[in-house]
Formats: C-alpha cells, sequence, structure tokens
C-alpha cells in the first residue's frame, strides 16, 4: 500500500453516473508520474509573463495541493523535470515502461502524468497507441503557474486524480483531463496559446466531464484496451519530419529532409493537405525513393482526404484522415519502429477511427 493519508472517495460506481455520494469509501491508490512542464513551473506574480517550467520536484508539487488527500492515496515518482518541449524519445520509452510495469501492479488503481501543455497531446497519443492498459492513464498540466492569481494546475490536478480513481475511468483510452474536461489521446488538441479553455477535441469533441460533485463519460468504456502496436525497443525513434506548407513555398526544406537521413515526412499542408507545385514534385521523387510520405493539414480541424485534390493512389502517397501533423509524425515514428512499410497498411491504420 501507498504512504499517503487518508481518502474520500469521490468517484462514482452506479452505471447511471448518478452524483456521487459522500460516504467514506475504500481508498484508490494513484501513482503519479511527473516530468516538469508548467503545472512544475514558478511565477513570482501574475503581472509578468515570464516563468521557468519544471521546477518544482514531484514530491514538493504533490506536497502543494493538500486537498489530494482527499481523493486518494498518492505515490509520486519524477520521471523528468523539462519544460515539455524538450520532451524526448527516450522519456516517452521511460513512462511508457513505467506505465506498462504500474498496469501488472495490482495495488495501483490509476496512473496520472503531470506534463507540459505544448507537447501533451503528443505523448498522450503516444502512449495510448503503445500501452496496453485497463486502469486509467490520465495526463494533466496547467496553462499558468504557482504564482499567478489564475493558476489552475491544482484544480486540474486534484480533477485527473478523480478521474484516475474512478471506475468508471477503467477500459479507456489514454485520456487528457484539462479545464473540467475529459479528452481521449487521439481528438485532443491545444487550441489556445494562454487561455484555461486551450484544450479541445474539434473533430470529435471531449468524452466527458470532472468537477467537484461528478464525473460524466459521454459513452460506454472499451471492451479491452491494448495497445496497437509494440513499444519502440530503443530511442530515437525513426526520423519522421514535419514540412510546413506556404505561400511561393520550394523544394528547399524536403530536399534538406532527405539529405538528413529523413525516413518519413509529414506535409503539414494547406486546406485538404495540398502544397506548392514544386513542394508536390519533390514528395513525388521521395516516395519514389521510399520514402514515407503522409499529407496533413496545417488547418486545426477537419479530415484529410484520400485522392481529392492530389492523386494519392498515384503518388504512394498516406493520408491523415483526423490527425493533426505532430499525431501523425508520432503515428509514423511508431508504424516504422514496428517494421511497417507498406504505404497500403500506414493508410489502413491512419484511417482507423476510434
Amino acid at each position: 500500500m501507498f504512504s499517503s493519508s487518508v481518502l474520500s472517495a469521490t468517484s462514482q460506481h452506479s452505471t447511471d453516473q448518478s452524483p456521487m455520494s459522500h460516504q467514506s469509501k475504500e481508498q484508490a491508490n494513484i501513482l503519479v508520474l511527473t516530468t516538469g512542464g508548467t503545472i512544475a513551473g514558478q511565477a513570482n506574480n501574475d503581472k509578468e509573463l515570464g516563468y521557468h517550467a519544471g521546477q518544482t520536484k514531484g514530491e514538493a508539487l504533490i506536497n502543494s495541493v493538500p486537498a489530494l488527500k482527499n481523493e486518494a492515496h498518492i505515490k509520486v515518482e519524477t520521471i523528468s523535470q523539462i519544460g515539455s518541449q524538450d520532451m524526448s524519445d527516450a522519456i516517452l520509452l521511460k513512462l511508457a515502461q513505467r506505465i506498462k510495469q504500474a498496469e501488472n501492479d495490482p495495488s495501483i488503481n490509476g496512473i496520472v502524468i503531470t506534463h507540459g501543455t505544448d507537447t501533451m497531446e503528443e505523448t498522450a497519443f503516444f502512449l495510448n497507441e503503445v500501452v496496453s492498459h485497463q486502469k486509467p492513464v490520465i495526463l494533466v498540466g496547467a496553462m499558468r503557474p504557482a504564482g499567478y492569481a489564475s493558476a489552475d494546475g491544482a484544480a486540474n490536478l486534484i480533477d485527473a486524480v478523480k478521474v484516475a480513481a474512478s471506475p468508471l475511468a477503467k477500459n479507456r483510452p489514454v485520456m487528457v483531463v484539462m479545464n473540467d474536461t475529459i479528452f481521449a489521446a487521439r481528438s485532443v488538441q491545444k487550441m489556445n496559446t494562454t487561455n484555461l479553455e486551450a484544450f479541445q477535441a474539434p473533430n470529435a469533441g471531449p468524452i466527458g466531464i470532472v468537477n467537484s460533485e461528478h464525473i460524466r463519460f459521454y459513452s460506454a468504456p472499451l471492451a479491452h484496451n491494448q495497445a496497437s502496436f509494440k513499444l519502440p525497443v530503443k530511442a530515437p525513434f525513426p526520423r519522421v519530419d514535419i514540412i510546413y506548407s506556404h505561400v511561393q513555398m520550394d523544394a528547399a526544406l524536403i530536399e534538406d529532409a532527405l539529405k538528413r537521413g529523413v525516413k518519413g515526412i509529414i506535409l503539414a499542408g494547406v486546406g485538404d493537405g495540398n502544397t506548392s507545385t514544386d513542394a508536390l514534385r519533390s514528395l513525388q521523387n521521395a516516395a519514389k525513393r521510399g520514402i514515407i510520405i503522409v499529407r496533413s493539414t496545417r488547418v486545426a480541424s477537419g479530415f484529410v482526404n484520400r485522392n481529392v485534390e492530389i492523386n494519392d493512389d498515384q503518388n504512394n502517397f498516406v493520408v491523415s484522415e483526423d490527425l493533426n501533423p505532430q499525431k501523425s509524425r508520432i503515428l509514423l515514428q511508431i508504424l516504422l519502429a514496428n517494421n511497417i512499410h507498406s504505404t497500403l497498411e500506414i493508410q489502413k491504420i491512419f484511417s482507423t477511427l476510434y
């Protein structure tokens, strides 16, 4: 059993998701893995825009939110202490391996990962694809650091622990909990630079909500939640670059990526994943050389459609469907690390919606 203090469990147990009882219930054991980010950041006051992410160590972060003891027994481990712009393949592997261990540990009921918001959606998506789990796996962060009058880290962390402790959260995808809202890893995106409601799921919507009285999911859990792919055995993963399309684009960035040994290219295309004639010609040549080309879009919502503006069959291209460029990159890295190189098979995987 974990060594932290006493709980009054606030998760729901009824299938109708009625208001949670305040009667004492058996306490859940939640493993909190800290990686840094704004939720562990420090600022002198909210009149200064600058602050330092990842400054607060894991134990200190948990101790700074005394109300957590009312939600679950907490065990905390530090995985890293970085801003999420410095997230790496090595840290992703470390997180995935620790979650696999926690899944097999009967004393752990759920896992919460504190994470910077800038790349949170990528980490959530990676973990969702490579870690089989029945226990809840929740990522949480903050848009504003401790020291700001409007700091949101403590409230978000309490919500994340509530969800991780809830039986209703079992057998679901990896989730992100921010601003009283529960999102699935595949559909969540950071949509605003600084607002508290920065996280949304423009193509699918949230999968639930959490507040002081309720945890509500909008759909039933999965029958099982197996990983789609094997965890890559080592870091770094195969190199995949994102190339951003723009007015008067030439082939220079694509050619440079090829010189640097790229194995795949994600086009953050205009509109429905399109790009300039020069860039398209370079991508066609790259595909002939065995480089996997995935057409995504720089537009924040919508799907990239196959064989509409560009003949993907003829060019041997893949389209990203609903995945944005950054998640398309993560998925292609996983596939290449699993020795999946057929564009037909890769397209089937990108087209699998869940």
